[in-house]
């Protein structure tokens, strides 16, 4: 995984869980491979945790199990 990988081509989403209001929200991408950002949704252009693509999916296994 690169160190400082170009997120300028990262396609955001929020959770279909988020509320409306815009509060309270975290944005993943997951249009790069082998890697998953995560931001806060009310700072968009701040810092985003990267996570390698199969420990974002293991995560989300266990949360949906």
């Amino acid at each position: 995984m690169p160190i400082n990988p170009d997120l300028s081509t990262a396609a955001w989403r929020k959770s279909s869980y988020s509320n409306g209001d815009g509060g309270e929200c975290v944005e993943v991408a997951d249009n790069l491979p082998g890697l998953v950002p995560v931001r806060d949704s009310k700072n968009p252009d701040g810092p985003a945790i990267l996570f390698p693509a199969g420990s974002w999916g293991a995560f989300i296994a266990s949360l949906k199990a």
